[in-house]
């Protein structure tokens, strides 16, 4: 990517020089987010970044130049209900554009909705990549969970580890899903998964799956979840509780700075994320922007994400030529290298999860230390 982050913020696609005449007079946007609640940590900063680069869209003039976008945002309360009630209010009221919570489980239920009335829906950060398979309407934004779990399964193998053990939840996709991927990859590059346990989301006791990893004798060289918060900090000081060294690996869930503020139980986890804020990079630029203005700190990925998304939104407008959903759905199922300022994507040749790139990080002394950012070949990575 050459554009600086002012140019791409501010230029008009040469895709399209704005919407016809019979357009509405703007583009309505139904925004579902959770704003307390266990997506909180992951919708908050994705909704302020979506809301941040709306503004910026909207002061230059809108999509194309001309038509300003209008937001209406519902705080889902991380229920499922409450996101069905607040979705439907939307698509009622005339919403021409739906972005979900950063779930896949959520973003399904909602899909059921949208697809049925011919909506474009993208979830915040949802990673589960059967998300997508409610309907042709449904798009991810973030690099799914079997891409994640292709590049930490085979970077463990890469660090010479020979044996797992996974902790998996059924009450979510993404807590589920997560850990199968990186169990087929893990098992396909040559290791041995040596065990597996089940918890319940928000549990507040691992002691039982912690004595069931310290019975293993060696202790397994690898300890891989898909936990997220509160669940993952509860597991992980269980864990180094009871002694147990394992090597940690977690999905892009860890990237936020509660995880990396629990201090030196967290050293040394390992994790897959959507970005890193090189210096100079676009996504250092837009941190730097981002805070300068709200005075907030872009301390994790979905701040930039949702930015992304707003651009995502923007060029499709921009290269259907229109506002209505349909011809907007096409164009966004079809952009191959589009710009991105965490990362490009390409929606084209997918299931409507974008093929992004995956960073692996380390967490130490409090910090999200880069060890890679990489694109597992498509042969490695496993089927929804």
């Amino acid at each position: 990517m050459t554009r600086s982050i002012t140019a791409l913020m501010a230029g008009v696609s040469t895709l399209a020089l704005g919407l016809p005449a019979h357009a509405a007079d703007d583009y309505f946007i139904g925004v579902l987010s959770a704003q307390s609640g266990y997506l909180a940590p992951y919708d908050q900063p994705s909704s302020a970044g979506f809301q941040f680069c709306v503004d910026e869209i909207n002061a230059a003039g809108g999509i194309g130049g001309t038509t300003p976008i209008r937001l209406d945002i519902r705080d889902t309360r991380s229920d499922t209900a409450e996101t069905i009630k607040a979705a439907q209010e939307l698509v009622d009221a005339g919403a021409r554009f739906i972005v979900s919570p950063a779930d896949g489980d959520p973003t399904i239920a909602v899909g059921q909705m949208t697809v049925a009335e011919g909506i474009p829906t993208m979830t915040f950060a949802g990673t589960a990549p059967v998300l997508t398979q409610v309907g042709e309407y449904v798009f991810g934004s973030y690099p799914a969970d079997n891409l994640q779990a292709t590049v930490t399964a085979q970077y463990a193998r890469e660090l010479g580890h020979e044996t797992a053990y996974i902790v998996k939840s059924p009450d979510a996709a993404y807590t589920m899903g997560g850990p199968e991927y990186f169990a087929e990859v893990f098992t396909n590059e040559g290791g041995t998964i040596v065990g597996e346990s089940l918890y319940s989301l928000n549990q507040p006791d691992f002691s039982a799956i912690v004595t069931n990893i310290k019975s293993i004798d060696p202790e397994p060289d690898v300890v891989m979840t898909s936990a997220w918060e509160p669940d993952f900090p509860a597991f992980i000081k269980a864990l180094r509780g009871a002694g147990i060294e394992s090597q940690v690996i977690g999905g892009d869930v860890l990237d936020t700075p509660t995880i990396r503020g629990l201090g030196s139980v967290v050293d040394g986890v390992i994790h897959a994320s959507g970005g890193f804020a090189d210096e100079g990079s676009q996504h250092a630029e837009f941190n730097a922007k981002f805070e300068a203005a709200t005075g907030q700190v872009a301390d994790n990925n979905y701040y930039v994400n949702g930015c992304d998304i707003a651009y995502m939104i923007k060029t499709a407008v921009e290269t259907a030529g229109t506002d209505d959903p349909a011809a907007v759905r096409d164009a966004l199922a079809n952009i191959e290298n589009g710009d991105g300022i965490m990362s490009d994507y390409t929606f084209k040749g997918t299931e409507r999860m974008p093929i992004r790139s995956v960073v692996l990080a380390e967490i130490q002394n409090g910090e999200k230390i880069f060890i890679r950012r990489t694109t597992p070949d498509a042969a490695d990575v496993p089927a929804p």
